[in-house]
């Protein structure tokens, strides 16, 4: 992420995801935390998500 439009689309695309609960997503660093519900959707089909999306993943 390079901006915070960027910091903004990874978080709405990440909570409009099913099982998402919470998102907190930071420039500086430029990560994203995840609270979700790992029986509704699992940490790869997050990271396609993301991907998917044109962001990168990392960790």
């Amino acid at each position: 992420m390079t901006c915070m439009g960027c910091v903004n689309s990874v978080k709405t695309l990440l909570m409009n995801q099913a099982g998402v609960i919470e998102v907190d997503a930071t420039l500086d660093p430029a990560q994203a935390t995840v609270q979700f519900e790992p029986d509704r959707i699992t940490l790869e089909q997050l990271n396609e998500a993301i991907i998917d999306a044109g962001f990168g993943v990392t960790g």
